[in-house]
């Protein structure tokens, strides 16, 4: 029976593995998956997880030369987490037939330590923000096919002597195939309708905290107004529930697994908590506000606005933000991180359609077409 391994960098790079190993199984149900998270724990469904794994303070985000969080990553542990990482990789040499590298150059430097065919799917890396540089493009020739998320960036690294391709960013994918009609009851009575996205990293409570006192500011005086909060799955509703509370939040928990919690402000409700996929949430969301990244980058591909915003302790990793507006371009908007001019932005966002829809439309556009998941797993097949 064959086996692939998937070996991932990133929380949002566990969604895009997950998604591709979905139509992998349904193209072969025969082929057994495994999956390396090199950060973080992961909640997978079309993967079993192997090997050893940690979540590490800065959640993954030590990228753009961030030496505050990658000393705080090496103080809880990064470097033994990567050896220990890499030795199990060269372990289990002869076990796979193919390794899967999803994100950035270094999961692919760690994944041909196997020793077997390799498939790199980028992520990332666009020539729009922060082009592959020649040490990434030195490592990429190594892999057997190469996979980036839009053509202008295969375009230049075909020029530059990578055999790259670009069927479709699997972002795309994730979340827009199916509704979920529990999503009905969580959104009933709101209009307009944002969408909270604050990530799925440890910084996420604080995030919520800002982004639905945003929220507050905002329906003061647009009284259908409300919110729906989406957890990660990784992340603990109750712990929202409390943080919340500390803000004068008056919280009322549900026995619906799904919408744990409503938050009430003065009695009247303005927001629920949501545990399921997004994807219903962004076909009914007027706008979305959120510190993710995938889920942002998700929401411009359904042609939904997007707010994130400046906050004093993300300067730290501003890169984070300048790549995702790289990306996205006008698809996104970021505001100061101050509340009061925060829900300003947002408030003159709502009352502009016509910029909301080019936002839709450009978002459509720079995140480009569906497809890429299956079009990735057929070449998996083909090479297992």
């Amino acid at each position: 029976m064959a086996r692939i391994l998937f070996v991932t960098n990133g929380h949002g790079e566990i969604a895009i593995a997950d998604r591709i190993a979905r139509d992998v199984r349904s193209l072969a149900p025969e082929i057994e998956i495994d999956h390396l998270p090199l950060v973080g724990e992961s909640r997978a469904y079309f993967m079993n997880e192997v090997g050893p794994r940690q979540a590490m303070p800065s959640g993954g985000l030590i990228a753009m030369g961030n030496l505050s969080n990658i000393l705080r990553d090496l103080r809880g542990g990064l470097l033994a987490l990567t050896l220990a990482q890499r030795k199990f990789l060269v372990r289990v040499r002869g076990r796979y037939a193919l390794a899967v590298a999803i994100g950035d150059a270094f999961a692919l430097l760690m994944t041909l330590a196997t020793r077997v065919p390799a498939v790199y799917v980028g992520t990332a890396k666009s020539v729009r923000v922060a082009p592959y540089g020649a040490f990434e493009r030195r490592v990429l020739r190594r892999a057997d096919v190469v996979f980036v998320r839009d053509e202008p960036t295969a375009e230049r690294l075909r020029a530059q002597g990578v055999d790259a391709r670009a069927p479709g960013n699997v972002i795309v994918d994730l979340f827009g195939e199916r509704d979920d009609p529990r999503a009905d009851a969580v959104t009933e009575g709101f209009d307009p309708l944002l969408a909270v996205f604050p990530g799925s990293r440890q910084s996420a409570y604080r995030d919520a905290q800002f982004l639905l006192d945003v929220v507050r500011r905002v329906a003061a005086d647009r009284p259908g107004l409300g919110a729906v909060l989406s957890i990660a799955p990784l992340l603990d509703a109750a712990r929202f529930a409390r943080h919340l509370a500390q803000d004068g939040w008056e919280v009322e928990d549900s026995a619906d697994v799904r919408m744990p919690f409503v938050l009430r402000d003065r009695g009247r409700a303005l927001a629920r908590a949501w545990r399921g996929e997004i994807g219903p949430l962004l076909a009914r969301a007027a706008l979305v506000i959120g510190q993710a990244g995938t889920a942002n980058e998700a929401a411009a591909a359904a042609g939904v606005p997007v707010i994130a915003f400046e906050r004093d302790r993300d300067r730290k990793t501003a890169w984070y933000r300048m790549r995702q507006h790289g990306l996205l371009g006008d698809a996104l908007l970021v505001l100061p991180g101050d509340p009061v001019r925060a829900a300003a932005g947002v408030a003159a966002l709502l009352d502009d359609a016509p910029r909301r829809a080019r936002m839709g439309a450009l978002g459509r556009e720079r995140m480009g077409p569906a497809g890429g998941a299956q079009a990735i797993a057929r070449t998996i097949v083909e090479l297992t």
